[in-house]
């Protein structure tokens, strides 16, 4: 039995199977979340549940925090003034090392980090990718930035939720390399829904375009493990009316961060600014197309089947 502890914080649809898998792992999981129905289920897959997050890193080894914005994430790292309180980094232990899992700017990830180095607290960025099916099977990948030794320590907890682990470089590197492959993400997941439309309405079958496609050179990974046609492969989120996924309004605010990330750098990305635009229209024309997996983008191009 693991008697090391993990704090996480955040248990939404990719941190709660995270935070279950460390727990089946043997590990001590201390969880917190805002939602009740969240701390429930962490509860009733092995994880003790807190009502704060500052009670739930008490003693902990690591803390993991998967939030949903840069500004959350700052203010519970860090504390805040509005709230008048103190942010985790002030709560933990000496040794405790702090892993943010969430997608955020790398600024937030560089603020977060200068203020752990002045307090001898080690942290590192570490989001990830894969999506909740990954997420729940355990086999993320990792995009981490931080001091190298820190990395290496964070594999003891991050092996268990991923078989994925990269070192992309300083603090604030993994934050840099989860905006580039979300772009790209999203870039290619519009170019999937765009074919596999055009192709239904000029009557082919979507399973059959897919498969051919797949063994072509238009395969990419929204086609092969997250296909938005509803029907095709099953345990995706199109295959459950596009629920329990990455919400848009998440593949929002990810491009939101590639956009300024490309203003701060100077860098061209015409398909990131064109993605975008996309799921913005997608997102005005229907409020609740925000709570849908973002392979729901398929509706733009054509009628789904009932």
């Amino acid at each position: 039995m693991n008697n090391q502890i993990v704090a996480f914080v955040g248990l939404g649809n990719m941190g709660g199977p995270m935070a279950a898998n460390l727990a089946k792992a043997g590990f001590v999981v201390q969880a917190f979340d805002l939602s009740d129905h969240a701390l429930e289920q962490a509860q009733s897959a092995g994880c003790k549940t807190f009502t704060t997050a500052a009670t739930a890193v008490e003693g902990a080894d690591f803390v993991i925090t998967m939030l949903p914005n840069g500004q959350i994430v700052e203010s519970t790292m860090l504390g805040s003034d509005d709230s008048q309180q103190p942010g985790l980094l002030s709560l933990a232990k000496d040794s405790t090392l702090f892993i943010d899992c969430s997608t955020v700017a790398a600024e937030s990830s560089r603020a977060i980090g200068k203020v752990a180095s002045a307090k001898g607290i080690a942290f590192i960025d570490a989001p990830v990718s894969g999506g909740t099916a990954a997420a729940a099977a355990g086999s993320l990948a990792f995009m981490c930035g931080g001091d190298s030794q820190h990395v290496e320590r964070a594999k003891e907890v991050l092996s268990v939720m991923g078989n994925n682990i990269f070192h992309a470089g300083d603090i604030g590197a993994g934050a840099v390399a989860k905006i580039c492959n979300n772009m790209l993400l999203a870039i290619h997941m519009i170019g999937t829904s765009e074919a596999i439309q055009m192709g239904v309405k000029h009557g082919l079958d979507p399973t059959v375009l897919s498969d051919i496609m797949l063994k072509s050179s238009g395969a990419n990974w929204s086609l092969e493990k997250y296909n938005p046609y509803p029907g095709v492969a099953e345990g995706v989120p199109a295959s459950r009316d596009y629920e329990g996924g990455f919400f848009v309004d998440l593949m929002l605010k990810d491009l939101n961060l590639a956009m300024d990330a490309a203003k701060s750098s100077a860098a061209s990305i015409p398909l990131g600014a064109a993605a975008r635009n996309l799921y913005s229209v997608f997102r005005q024309a229907d409020a609740s197309n925000g709570r849908k997996d973002f392979s729901s983008i398929v509706k733009m191009f054509g009628e789904l089947p009932n």
